[in-house]
């Protein structure tokens, strides 16, 4: 599904959040704080979009997608990038690899979320940190019912403009079935991770979830 729709990926993300996932993507980026040499994961990195400001800032990313096509994709607009195929079940990493690692708006794809999460500790070093990023529960219940009526309604007139009608009736599906902020939040606890903490961006919509290693 994601091989299909590769290409137009990242400018139908612009125009199905009318640009606020720039925003959250540079959230992501501050609360990853990346630093010169470090190793980060950036786990359904899809085309790279999310690893190249990584990069930038001296840190050795690592963008890995089970996507073929997001992928190659990635590779045409970012060849100085280390791209990886891998399933967020069985990571193709050693133990202990990475300082930090990160997932924004995959970890609802991933079969398993525990197992997802137990995974991604593996691959962390002790200390190390997580950045989840991930569509979540408006906050405010006004905002909730506007919000559920603009994902039944107006999200399925995007089906015609994909290259792929299919996926934005899944996307729409997953976003509605993701657990809330304190849901994920116990699942990262019962998972292994440490000090777990979020912080809702705009209202709720958007949920990032930090923790770390012990």
């Amino acid at each position: 599904m994601f091989d299909d729709v590769a290409r137009r990926y990242d400018l139908m993300n612009d125009l199905m959040t009318f640009g606020q996932v720039r925003f959250w993507r540079k959230a992501v980026i501050d609360a990853i704080a990346p630093k010169p040499g470090e190793r980060i994961l950036d786990l359904a990195a899809g085309t790279g979009t999310s690893s190249e400001p990584l990069a930038k800032a001296g840190a050795i990313a690592f963008p890995t997608d089970l996507s073929l096509g997001m992928l190659s994709e990635g590779r045409r607009r970012f060849p100085d990038l280390r791209f990886a195929a891998g399933d967020a079940l069985a990571l193709p990493f050693a133990d202990d690899s990475f300082d930090a690692v990160t997932i924004s708006y995959g970890l609802r794809n991933v079969q398993d979320t525990r197992a997802g999460l137990a995974e991604l500790l593996r691959v962390t070093k002790p200390g190390g940190r997580i950045v989840v990023c991930e569509f979540s529960t408006p906050v405010w219940t006004p905002f909730r019912a506007t919000y559920r009526w603009y994902m039944h309604h107006v999200m399925p007139r995007f089906r015609a403009v994909s290259s792929n009608a299919p996926a934005y009736d899944y996307l729409v599906e997953s976003i509605l079935a993701w657990p809330g902020q304190q849901e994920l939040a116990d699942m990262m606890w019962q998972t292994g991770w440490q000090r777990v903490q979020w912080k809702n961006l705009t209202g709720g919509i958007v949920a990032m979830h930090r923790g770390w290693a012990k």
